[in-house]
């Protein structure tokens, strides 16, 4: 790799992780139910929500926190009356929720399936308040590998940034689709023509690891497949809102007690996120520019990184291999934004993680009823209030506006 494709790629050791977050990360990655560095009852005793009413954001430095980052950056906390900290970036999932299970944010985006881990094997209070975003993550791979289908990553590494997170669901689904075995081995080990075998690695590690050929390709959140292609020569193999149109993939989680406690302070701050989203929506190249380093500096990328990540999806582009096979149909983008929090899509995420391979022991699920965790892990009431208060998020190309708070989930690998 030249100088100046390090240079490029100097950006992502700005927000590195730290030896400590990365092993605490590892902990949780070997499987949540198993090796999270704060016990159930531990947890549980750190779920009582800190007394005072100022908005505490964690986040990644990932286009997941867009609408919580555009609430704060806007000033839509603070048009709603609310005192507004400044957003705290944290480097690893684990540190994330390690923070909010102590108390030290009240608002956070979290990867779909870990607010099911925290509440149903830890007993930890956790509420789904709203979807963080729609799409925004995608498939990456090295053109040392030249793939251009899922059957092309027979025999190959593939990095995935957690365990139990979306990009691990649908990828599976997607290899299995292609007659390919999911497995978790050394990465010294022989694989079989059939195998892909599955690690976990930062995100931030992803685009230099593919670009030495540490790995054949990765599957993450944007802007990291932006920064894959533009700083570390990969090539887009699918887009993964192009398999299960408009997913989920993070969320915007609160403490159950404090939403209990505080549907005041509650439903100001679902107003500010649902104007955010609304705002992002409609104004995507703008709020890329003030996210990413060159902007307000929220994000570590590139501002033509997070552009690229938030606006450039058609067909000619990404024609071969063919990562775009039904936008014409479906009508999104490569990030979307809209808040519903769909029961459907939970439903059918608690049943596609049952089949999924993760590292560690996920008994947990075993006894899980989809459509009670549909019920109750999720606060439709706040999120609702404000959609109705703010209507522009109907606009979202999917959105039935006839029947906007139901849907068919449609996948199509």
């Amino acid at each position: 790799m030249s100088k100046s494709k390090d240079e490029d790629l100097d950006y992502i050791f700005e927000h590195e992780m730290s030896r400590r977050d990365f092993l605490l990360d590892s902990l949780a990655m070997g499987g949540l139910a198993a090796g999270m560095t704060l016990p159930g009852q531990a947890m549980a005793k750190l779920a009582e929500p800190p007394e005072d009413e100022v908005v505490r954001i964690g986040y990644l430095p990932i286009l997941d926190a867009t609408a919580l980052l555009v609430a704060h950056a806007k000033g839509f906390f603070e048009e709603e009356g609310l005192k507004a900290a400044k957003p705290t970036l944290i480097r690893g999932w684990s540190p994330l929720v390690e923070g909010f299970a102590a108390g030290k944010f009240n608002l956070v985006h979290l990867l779909k399936p870990i607010p099911v881990w925290m509440r149903y094997n830890n007993n930890f209070p956790v509420k789904i308040m709203s979807w963080a975003h729609l799409n925004g993550s995608a498939l990456v791979v090295g053109k040392h590998i030249k793939a251009s289908t899922f059957k092309d990553l027979g025999g190959k590494q593939v990095a995935v940034p957690y365990w139990y997170s979306m990009h691990n669901v649908v990828l599976q689904m997607a290899l299995r689709d292609a007659g390919l075995k999911p497995v978790i081995k050394p990465q010294t080990a022989t694989l079989a023509p059939d195998e892909v075998n599955l690690m976990i690695m930062p995100p931030p590690d992803m685009p230099p690891a593919l670009a030495s050929k540490k790995i054949d390709a990765f599957i993450v959140a944007e802007p990291f497949n932006a920064a894959g292609e533009l700083l570390a020569g990969g090539t887009m193999l699918r887009f993964t809102g192009d398999i299960w149109k408009n997913h989920p993939c993070c969320v915007v989680c609160m403490n159950e007690k404090t939403v209990a406690a505080k549907p005041t302070w509650t439903q100001k701050v679902m107003n500010a996120v649902v104007r955010a989203q609304i705002y992002a929506q409609e104004n995507k190249e703008e709020v890329a520019h003030m996210l990413s380093k060159n902007g307000k500096r929220y994000l570590p990328m590139p501002s033509k990184v997070v552009k690229r990540a938030m606006t450039l999806y058609d067909e000619t582009t990404y024609a071969e291999p063919a990562a775009i096979q039904n936008k014409a149909e479906w009508g999104n983008g490569r990030i979307d934004f809209q808040p519903w929090p769909y029961p459907s899509a939970t439903k059918m995420i608690v049943e596609q993680m049952n089949n999924t391979l993760v590292g560690g022991d996920k008994t947990f699920l075993d006894k899980l009823d989809p459509d009670f965790v549909t019920k109750d892990l999720v606060n439709y009431d706040h999120v609702k209030v404000a959609m109705e208060k703010f209507m522009d998020w109907s606009k979202v190309p999917g959105i039935d506006p006839a029947n906007p708070y139901e849907r068919t989930e449609i996948v199509k690998i």
